[in-house]
């Protein structure tokens, strides 16, 4: 089982990195999630690097759980942003479909993070 948990926080931590280092290389992609009133180009080398360090951070065992306390916040935070994409006309993500199926991986990748937390022995 600890191996499986070892597993999963690698997976999710590479998953952070490859997303935040994407923001940088593709941040049209993120445009249309970002918020008019908050500064664009900001917000996402912003994101870009809290995804990065929590990523890195869930690789070291002496700041995991913080890292992964933040990304089960981080995931919270994301989540009005894919509520709000899923409802609009014409959502940033494309269909509605594939908006919706977002928002739902959204609370499984809450849920995921979660799992990460360690727990006291």
């Amino acid at each position: 089982m600890k191996i499986f948990k070892l597993l999963l926080t690698w997976i999710f931590a590479l998953l952070l990195i490859a997303a935040g280092i994407n923001h940088l290389a593709n941040p049209v992609m993120y445009a249309a999630f970002i918020p008019d009133w908050l500064p664009l180009i900001a917000t996402n080398y912003f994101t870009a690097l809290v995804e990065c360090g929590l990523g890195a951070g869930l690789l070291i065992t002496r700041t995991r759980y913080l890292a992964a306390i933040g990304t089960v916040l981080l995931m919270i935070f994301f989540l009005p942003f894919h509520t709000v994409d899923a409802c609009r006309d014409h959502p940033a993500i494309g269909t509605h479909l594939i908006a919706w199926i977002r928002l739902a991986m959204q609370f499984v990748l809450i849920y995921w993070a979660w799992l990460l937390v360690p727990r006291a022995k």
